[in-house]
């Protein structure tokens, strides 16, 4: 069979034994991996409340933006419901037995990425700072509205944007890390620096993905990268909102505050283009039509383009008072 005309759900089959590798060597084994219970107070232990003081006390220090950031952080993680069916519903994985390796994948990655919204929220529970019901009804919205981010069950679309969103969350939770830990909170900042640790291990196996189409479906997975880039990759949180606001509101706050504080700005979008290309290739890539090339083109000159803009954008000085948040 040529490789030319595969079908995406035959591209999909067709790398099926490399998705069962892939787990093990992008995901790492339950009983090995760390869990909430490994960084937080615990309260079977005499030393609880003493613990829970010192935590509040170091929280006590985190800037407003900071705090209303990680709480955000803390709800696009919790959203995984929306996640893994989004994944499940991707041509090629729909169709695929539950014991493939694609529908493994889908589970396994869900469960890694589980613990990482259950040791956020532990936290912010127990600093004492935030109102916990406020972000619960933001969370339960966030997953009853569901998000749009322009990939259909397309599977090269759809790992075009789970490699950008998971590099991009490995940079929010890396510099929220740095920041916390300038503020006074050691614990808090390792919590996120391994957060971002799994975020980086889950976009290189998500940018594996990506080459090992490109080896067998070149022009349709750069038409694909093309369409992604034209249409902007949208945060998964995008729809995130509070009590009273309208729908996607309150996530033009919560950007805002990470733009303030460098924790991810329009920079970084462009930046991890430039990584995406360079992992890819892009500008080497052989078996391509005429529009295969000119989506080529067309990516090769983005990243400047993008940059240029940037450079132009200035962060909103001014604060929004979350409800999230306690007084």
């Amino acid at each position: 069979m040529n490789f030319s005309d595969l079908t995406r759900s035959e591209v999909m089959k067709h790398l099926e034994g490399y998705i069962s590798e892939a787990i093990h060597q992008f995901l790492k084994p339950i009983e090995e991996n760390w869990q909430p219970a490994d960084f937080l107070p615990n309260a079977s232990q005499e030393n609880f409340f003493e613990e829970v003081k010192s935590l509040q006390e170091r929280a006590n220090d985190l800037s407003y933006d900071l705090i209303a950031v990680l709480i955000g952080d803390t709800i696009t993680e919790e959203a995984l419901p929306t996640y893994e069916s989004w994944l499940f519903a991707v041509e090629g994985i729909m169709q695929a037995d539950e014991e493939s390796g694609w529908k493994k994948w889908v589970r396994h990655w869900t469960a890694e990425e589980n613990r990482h919204g259950d040791v956020l929220n532990k936290y912010l529970y127990l600093t004492g700072k935030v109102d916990m019901r406020e972000m619960e009804v933001s969370t339960q919205y966030l997953i009853a509205d569901g998000f749009d981010i322009q990939t259909g069950n397309d599977p090269y679309r759809n790992f075009v944007y789970t490699s950008f969103q998971e590099l991009a969350t490995n940079i929010s939770h890396r510099r929220v890390g740095t920041l916390v830990r300038k503020q006074g909170d050691a614990l808090l900042s390792k919590i996120c620096g391994i957060i971002a640790g799994d975020e980086a291990r889950h976009a290189k196996a998500y940018m594996h993905f990506i080459e090992k189409i490109f080896e067998v479906d070149p022009n349709e997975m750069m038409l694909a990268f093309e369409d992604m880039m034209k249409k902007k990759i949208v945060m998964p949180a995008h729809f995130l909102r509070e009590v009273g606001v309208e729908i996607g509101k309150t996530f033009g706050h919560f950007t805002d505050a990470a733009q303030r504080l460098g924790v991810y700005t329009a920079i970084d979008y462009a930046e991890i283009l430039k990584t995406l290309i360079k992992t890819w290739n892009i500008e080497n890539i052989t078996g391509l039509k005429d529009s295969g090339e000119k989506a080529r083109e067309y990516l090769m000159k983005l990243p400047d383009r993008l940059s240029r803009i940037a450079e132009r954008i200035k962060a909103p000085a001014l604060e929004y008072k979350f409800r999230w948040i306690l007084a």
